[in-house]
């Protein structure tokens, strides 16, 4: 098999990086003044009109079927809806260096689920010795030895409770969603509309209007735009397209590189500040990741365990 040229993938691989490891900054900005669920609506609202706008520019076509409507909608609510509003949430409490350590457990979260739910799935040594390398990160992220208040403790768990739903909503999409024969960005603008119709019904339950409009300063607005557009619309186009070029194995390294980008940002632009225990814990993940991935097995080696 042919390796593509770099050409073809790398710039939109890197791309995806930046936007998605910036992601966490423009969350802590715009929670400092917006609700945590007229956050995600607005965010996910602006990423919908961005995939129809694409949808439409390429002669693309939403969603037909019923079933399908249905599997998005249970897909929206634990990749989506619940996670997006338990990021923001937990920036209220937690920095936005810290939230991108604990969605770098995402992976590590979709392999236990996967193992749990899904028959053909394996719990072999490689898989095993990671989920257990990367539950010692978490537990050295959170730093389990220092006394923390209710707020920081809270704010870490929804940001973990954030992945893992992307790691339930993952096995889920692939089980119903994976073989479907409608485009990338036909699926994922099904999914954001999905997500949109049920905070429009949350929001009001709540007490808040989904889109908050009196106080909200320029620079919140225009995090949430960025996150919509680039964050939540665009990045799915690129994420799609990656993933066709170079398969999904490749696409899921772009994990290595969000927690980098993160703490450049938050503590260049937020002037956030790391305690040592965090970045450590952060390579133990994503060792445990890159464990869980067979990457840390020599060649011959993993095909004797893939095998076995």
């Amino acid at each position: 098999m042919t390796t593509p040229p770099l050409r073809t993938w790398l710039p939109a691989f890197v791309v995806l990086a930046l936007v998605w490891g910036n992601s966490f900054l423009f969350i802590k900005i715009a929670v400092a003044d917006v609700h945590p669920v007229q956050l995600a609506f607005t965010r996910i609202a602006v990423g919908a009109l961005t995939l129809l706008a694409v949808l439409a520019l390429t002669k693309d076509r939403v969603p037909r079927d019923p079933k399908l409507w249905a599997h998005l909608f249970i897909a929206s609510t634990v990749m989506t809806t619940i996670p997006f509003v338990l990021f923001g949430y937990g920036e209220m409490h937690v920095s936005s260096v810290e939230a991108a350590i604990w969605n770098a457990t995402t992976p590590l979260c979709t392999l236990l689920f996967t193992i749990a739910l899904l028959k053909s799935e394996r719990p072999t040594l490689p898989r095993i010795a990671g989920l257990v390398l990367g539950f010692l990160g978490v537990m050295l992220v959170l730093g389990v030895w220092r006394p923390m208040d209710g707020g920081a403790l809270g704010g870490s768990l929804a940001c973990f409770g954030a992945a893992a739903c992307y790691g339930l909503g993952g096995v889920y999409m692939r089980r119903f969603l994976s073989d479907r024969a409608e485009s990338g960005t036909s699926l994922a603008f099904g999914q954001l509309t999905s997500s949109t119709v049920q905070l429009l019904i949350v929001a009001p339950l709540m007490g808040l209007t989904p889109i908050a409009v009196e106080g909200v300063p320029g620079k919140a607005w225009a995090s949430l735009l960025v996150l919509g557009a680039l964050g939540t619309g665009l990045a799915y186009v690129l994420m799609y397209k990656t993933m066709r070029i170079v398969g999904v194995t490749t696409m899921s390294t772009v994990t290595y590189l969000l927690p980098v980008v993160a703490v450049v940002a938050g503590v260049a632009v937020l002037g956030e500040h790391i305690t040592w225990n965090q970045p450590a814990g952060a390579v133990l993940v994503l060792a445990a990741i890159a464990l869980t991935q067979g990457r840390l097995i020599p060649k011959r080696r993993r095909v004797e365990v893939t095998s076995g």
